[in-house]
């Protein structure tokens, strides 16, 4: 009798679970548990939350066909084949209207980012002015595209969601600021500018000036980059003098002025590329140019606090192998996670890298090949070269040719151990990424990782390429 009455129990409590909905005129039957699984910020679990002395199903009027789709995807955390019959804009707009959109994110997302498995998924191509001049990728792989002198806004989906049409003729540098707020500054017009794609609007400008010097007017941006509070952007007038003005991002006024310098030598000129290192507090900038007699230039690190430089090199000049040598770097970025240095040598196309945290005379530590397949006679000063950091590994775009070098172990702190790994050995493993037909679309510019995707521009070619792990290309297919 116990017994009975405990299964009667049992089949109430699952009865009163239950919900039914008419979506459309269609009517669906499910458990309260799965449309409150996106949490109580969501349309479904309000509508969820209606007195259940009410017989009639809850009436909701949306397309029927793609509410089964998400109804599947709340259930099981996947999107069923039946998806396929939907573009993404169609299931990330019903997502958005239920208050699901982190169910679809999840079940959508590319897997980690494997620079050795990775393939072009697609192009975001902007509908106007499709030529890219710069863009700038976030944390959950949204992608702000500069075209002309407009931006074009694109989601977590790769999907458009707006454009603002600036003053600027053309956008060289961008950089996110805020999460609706891009900076921007281009080499034709002086001054430092700040949109807003929620209202497409301008919403402020910086100019360097100095009342005590005429000379110091109509300065342009070359880079720029963002602390928690700051924008930091490099500037410079056309007789080369030049500085990186700290602004703050609330106020939109400047802060301070750090590195003033004129640009007369290579080791002098403008910072065309700034980083900020967030766990440190310094300031990264370096600047490389190329000529008839090879390349030169230089990187330094500041202390804004102090406005002092704390280290910095320049190439030729240095001490190290580079100036021994005569093989000065191409290209430079930094590893912010690992606090790593990295350069590639003009002539060799030997990648080098040196820890932040012990920088020296001559800090570099140059990656050897192991593998004879991928060895090469040596650079080429007349390819154009890109270096990116991104989830540990360091990809290289040598022409329109892209490789990776990945992250193998852990860079051991012992110093007997550092010494019998100084040839880069056993760090880092080189591997091309690309296939034979990618390296022949045209010469890579600019290379930036977001979310788990790494987004690629190439000289005089529409669009963005996104690449993903390949074996995340079914789950986009499905969209």
């Amino acid at each position: 009798m116990e017994e009975e009455s405990t299964s009667h129990a049992t089949v109430e409590s699952n009865a009163s679970d239950r919900i039914k909905l008419n979506v459309g005129g269609k009517l669906f039957e499910t458990t309260l548990s799965t449309i409150r699984s996106d949490g109580p910020d969501s349309l479904l679990y309000d509508l969820s939350n209606r007195s259940s002395n009410d017989p009639n199903p809850v009436f909701i009027d949306r397309d029927p066909e793609i509410f089964s789709v998400l109804l599947s995807l709340l259930r099981t955390n996947h999107l069923p084949s039946t998806a396929l019959r939907f573009s993404k804009q169609e299931l990330a707009d019903e997502a958005n209207f239920y208050g699901i959109d982190s169910h679809l994110r999840a079940a959508t997302s590319p897997p980690p980012f494997s620079g050795i498995d990775a393939s072009i998924v697609g192009t975001v191509r902007p509908a106007s002015e499709g030529f890219p001049s710069t863009f700038t990728a976030a944390d959950n792989g949204s992608v702000w595209i500069a075209h002309g002198g407009q931006l074009s806004s694109y989601d977590w989906n790769l999907i458009h969601s707006a454009t603002v049409r600036t003053h600027l003729d053309e956008i060289k540098s961008i950089c996110r600021v805020w999460p609706e707020i891009a900076a921007v500054g281009t080499s034709s017009d002086a001054g430092l500018h700040f949109y807003n794609f929620s209202g497409s609007r301008h919403v402020g400008s910086v100019h360097w000036s100095d009342p005590t010097d005429p000379r110091i007017f109509k300065a342009r941006v070359n880079a720029i980059t963002a602390s928690e509070n700051s924008v930091f952007a490099s500037f410079d007038c056309s007789h080369r003098e030049n500085c990186i003005l700290e602004v703050d991002k609330a106020k939109i006024q400047i802060v301070s002025q750090l590195g003033r310098q004129s640009g007369n030598q290579a080791k002098h000129m403008v910072p065309m590329k700034l980083t900020w290192i967030q766990t440190t507090g310094v300031l990264v900038g370096s600047a490389v140019t190329g000529g008839a007699f090879g390349y030169s230039g230089y990187i330094r690190l500041w202390d804004p606090r102090s406005g002092e430089v704390v280290w910095e090199t320049h190439e030729p000049g240095a001490s190290g192998r580079s100036s021994r040598f005569g093989d000065s770097f191409s290209a430079i970025e930094v590893d912010v996670e690992k606090l790593l240095l990295f350069k590639l040598c003009s002539k060799s196309g030997d990648l080098a890298m040196a820890d932040m945290r012990r920088l020296g005379d001559d800090p570099w530590v140059y990656l050897k090949e192991k593998n004879p397949s991928l060895w090469t006679d040596g650079g080429d000063g007349s390819i154009s070269s890109v270096v990116h950091c991104y989830k540990e590994q360091v990809f290289v775009g040598r022409g329109g040719e892209l490789e990776v070098w990945s992250r193998v172990q852990e860079v051991i702190e012992c110093e007997s151990e550092r010494e019998r790994e100084s040839d880069g050995e056993g760090v880092y493993r080189r591997n091309f990424v690309d296939k034979r037909e990618d390296s022949g679309k045209g010469v890579i510019k600019k290379i930036e990782g977001g979310g788990d995707r790494l987004f690629i521009s190439r000289e005089d070619v529409e669009g963005i390429e996104v690449w993903e792990s390949s074996h995340s290309a079914g789950a986009i297919s499905v969209l």
